[in-house]
């Protein structure tokens, strides 16, 4: 970790609290930590009346120049530490869209074969003919999924339409030719009115529409958890905070003491000022999570995309058999809209299929009906673990990474004390108008703009 290294080299550098007679320890730590050249550190130690920050009322090891070096590691080294931090989280959610998305498509290609498979089996030939509209219909609702603002009902109905004249010339009405390509688009223009597979096309959006919604929520969900980490991940620190770091973090070496940690405290009050705005996303990000566990819990029977995908080939199939049962009335209002059949002179294959095809047909094994929903639960039960993340932040860093134990002599800004003697402040924003490190103005622009997603994602 950030900090871990800081100290770890010195202690391979045999660097002692507070020596100086020389300045050989603030330089190996400049050296090693790569802070900047060596020539701006001087040769032994000297009144710092210069310095802007790291004021002490003794000599120093630090000149203006390396304070403005100090500065610069010190921004660095946390943004850093805020990234390692958040890192699995990311990782998590990231790893989730591309799992999520390959489940989509690969059940989108199985869904297809699913369909094609029970029109070879149970229509024969015509099924080339349909194979064309069924690769339209999954693409559309694939790229629905994905994001794509298309009209579930139109993409369904335009399926619908193409299929119509295939099932009117191929099993209402057949003949030995092919219908001419004016009297097919009369055909399908008039499926809307005549309504040869009943309620089908009105049932298939619907449950296109409620499971689709659904998974497409979770993955704009998903987009936008990234959005909220790199967000946080990149957050410009005010002029006050980069201040309120190096004088935690750095001025402690112009006085030799290269090994201290700050205070519990200290620490608490310079982080929680520094991540104040940070901290408001907090009670959003909670709401976050509730709010995707809902959705999870919706998706099933109606919403349960995995199902309804699955089903479309027998629903289809019931489809075309209401068209079959109804056909002398189909027929006699297609007459009625566009006259009797026009038929192309050339004749084409018979649609009878062999028996022997039918009898090869094996019905394709399907996914486990829990698949999706097991890696949305598992999903759900890792992402559990960080509903807290951002609200603890800023105190998990001190805690883990930055502060001094208890009991241990620290550095509370000027000096190593033995414990920290003014007010901590809590978290968020409000907070800080006491805070005695930090001065913190009010909220940070890009934040603010993060919680406005989050509070529209999570209605």
């Amino acid at each position: 970790m950030w900090t871990s290294s800081i100290f770890l080299l010195a202690c391979f550098c045999g660097i002692g609290f507070g020596n100086l007679q020389k300045c050989d320890e603030v330089r190996k730590v400049f050296q090693l930590r790569q802070i900047g050249p060596n020539q701006l550190l001087p040769s032994s130690p000297r009144p710092g009346s210069e310095l802007q920050v790291c004021k002490s009322k003794g000599q120093t090891c630090c000149t203006k120049k390396m304070e403005e070096r100090y500065q610069m590691a010190a921004r660095r080294d946390i943004q850093n530490l805020l990234q390692t931090s958040s890192s699995s989280l990311k990782f998590l959610i990231s790893r989730n869209v591309a799992a999520f998305q390959d489940t989509f498509e690969v059940l989108m290609r199985q869904a297809e074969n699913h369909t094609n498979a029970l029109l070879r089996e149970s229509y024969g030939n015509m099924a080339v003919l349909v194979e064309g509209p069924v690769r339209e219909l999954f693409t559309d609702i694939s790229l629905f999924l994905l994001g794509s603002e298309l009209n579930v009902e139109d993409l369904v109905q335009r399926f619908f339409d193409a299929l119509f004249p295939l099932v009117y010339n191929r099993l209402i009405n057949p003949g030995l030719s092919d219908l001419s390509a004016g009297y097919a688009e009369c055909v399908s223009s008039s499926s809307r009115d005549v309504r040869p597979f009943g309620g089908a096309p009105n049932l298939l959006a619907d449950q296109i529409a409620r499971s689709g919604v659904s998974g497409k929520v979770l993955l704009q969900a998903l987009h936008l958890g990234i959005e909220v980490i790199n967000t946080t991940d990149h957050l410009q620190l005010s002029r006050e905070c980069r201040k309120a770091l190096l004088k935690m973090h750095y001025c402690p070496h112009c006085q030799g003491l290269t090994q201290s940690k700050p205070c519990m405290g200290y620490c608490l009050n310079v982080m929680r000022g520094c991540l104040a705005s940070m901290a408001e996303i907090d009670i959003h990000w909670r709401e976050f999570v509730r709010s995707l566990e809902g959705l999870s819990a919706r998706m099933h029977g109606l919403q349960d995309l995995e199902k309804v995908l699955l089903g479309v080939h027998t629903l289809l199939h019931d489809a075309v058999g209401h068209a079959q049962r109804n056909g002398p009335r189909i027929s006699a209002q297609v007459h009625k809209l566009c006259g009797p059949p026009n038929r192309k002179a050339v004749q084409t294959v018979s649609i009878q299929h062999s028996s022997r095809e039918s009898s090869h047909f094996k019905t394709p094994t399907t996914v486990s009906g829990e698949s999706l929903a097991v890696r949305r639960r598992d999903f759900l039960n890792s992402l559990r673990l960080y509903r807290t993340y951002y609200g603890g932040l800023a105190d998990q860093l001190c805690v883990s990474e930055l502060a001094s134990d208890d009991g241990l002599s620290c550095w509370n800004g000027t000096d190593i004390v033995k414990s920290y003697t003014l007010r901590v402040v809590g978290n968020g924003v409000k907070a800080q108008a006491a805070n005695p490190e930090v001065k913190v103005k009010g909220d940070d622009a890009a934040i603010h703009q993060i919680i406005d997603k989050l509070k529209h994602i999570n209605q």
